[in-house]
C-alpha cells in the first residue's frame, strides 16, 4: 500500500513538472492541441502552426503557403458587385457573376465609416435602391416602418411621432416628452436626397437616433426606404409604386420596368447570338 500510493505521486509529480507554462511563442503544454490550433487551412486566417509537421516532410516551407494571398484575377469580393448592379435595373441586366450576393442572414457589408465625411461620400456614391419597387415590398416595408421608425417620424412622415406629440388637455394628454424633433421626411430636402442618406443614417444614427443596423436586415433596410419614399409621393401628389415612380426616377425602379428590361436584355442577348449572313456569332472565333 506505501509502495503504491509512492507511486500515485510520483505519477502526479512527474504530470505537474511536464506541464510547460506558456509564454512567448510557446503556448505551453496543451491535452490535444489539435483541437484548439487547426492544422487545416481557415479562411481568411492566418493559420501557420509551427508544430505541424509540414516542413519535416516536403521541400516546401508551410509559413509562406499559409500567408493570405492576392484574389484569383476577374474575382469580386461579396458587397463589391460595382456600380452597374447597384440598382434593379442593373441587378437584371447583370451577369450572375457580378450581381449582389445577399446572404440568408441578410448580412451584406458596408464599406462607409460613423463619419462626418463618410456620410456625405454614402450620399454621394449611394444612389439607386438595389430592390425593385413591389406591393409585397412597400407593405413589408411599411410594417417595419410603424415598429421603428413612426414612433419618433411619425406614421406620415411628418415628424410628429407619438414621443413629440403635441399636447392634448381634452384628453389630459400631456404631449411628448422627446427632447429633440425628428426629421420631417415630408420637406423637400429629404424628398430630393439620395438614399445613401438614408442608408447611412439606418446604419449609424444620427443625432440622438441610434443605428438599427442589429434589427433591419439588408433587403428589410431597402423597404423601409421604399416605404418612406411613397410617404413623400402621397405629400407630392406623386406615384411611387410597382407600376411608376414619378417622384424620384433615381430613388427606385418600378417592378413592372424591371420586368420590361428584362425582356430587352434578353432580346438584345439573342440578337447577338444570331450570326450575321455570311457571318459569324458574336464571340465565335475559328
Amino acid at each position: 500500500m506505501h509502495k503504491l500510493n509512492i507511486g500515485i505521486l510520483a505519477s502526479l509529480t512527474f504530470l505537474l513538472v511536464a506541464c510547460e507554462q506558456p509564454g512567448g511563442n510557446n503556448e505551453g503544454s496543451e491535452y490535444m492541441p489539435d483541437m484548439a490550433h487547426s492544422i487545416a487551412y481557415e479562411a481568411n486566417v492566418y493559420n501557420y502552426y509551427f508544430l505541424n509537421t509540414w516542413d519535416s516532410a516536403s521541400v516546401v516551407k508551410l509559413k509562406p503557403m499559409s500567408m493570405p494571398r492576392n484574389p484569383v484575377a476577374g474575382t469580386i469580393p461579396r458587397g463589391w458587385s460595382g456600380t452597374s448592379s447597384m440598382n434593379a435595373a442593373g441587378r437584371t441586366t447583370s451577369s450572375p457573376e457580378t450581381g449582389i450576393s445577399v446572404p440568408l442572414n441578410g448580412h451584406v457589408p458596408y464599406y462607409y465609416a460613423d463619419t462626418p465625411e463618410e456620410r456625405i461620400r454614402a450620399q454621394e456614391e449611394i444612389i439607386e435602391n438595389p430592390f425593385p419597387i413591389t406591393d409585397a415590398g412597400l407593405a413589408r416595408g411599411k410594417d417595419l416602418y410603424v415598429i421603428y421608425c413612426a414612433i419618433c417620424h411619425g406614421e406620415k412622415g411628418d415628424g410628429a411621432g407619438y414621443l413629440v406629440r403635441d399636447p392634448n388637455p381634452a384628453t389630459f394628454d400631456e404631449g411628448g416628452k422627446y427632447p429633440a424633433q425628428p426629421a420631417n421626411f415630408l420637406q423637400d430636402v429629404f424628398a430630393s436626397s439620395t438614399n445613401g442618406r438614408y442608408y447611412h443614417a439606418i446604419m449609424y444614427g444620427l443625432n440622438v437616433m441610434g443605428g438599427y443596423s442589429d434589427k433591419l436586415s439588408y433587403e428589410e433596410r431597402w423597404q423601409v426606404i421604399h416605404y418612406i419614399r411613397t410617404l413623400q409621393a402621397k405629400a407630392l401628389n406623386m406615384e411611387y409604386s410597382e407600376t411608376a415612380n414619378t417622384l424620384n426616377p433615381a430613388a427606385g425602379t418600378p417592378q413592372s420596368s424591371v420586368a420590361q428590361m428584362a425582356v430587352q436584355q434578353e432580346e438584345h442577348m439573342m440578337e447577338e447570338e444570331v450570326p450575321a449572313e455570311g457571318g459569324e456569332a458574336h464571340g465565335e472565333h475559328h
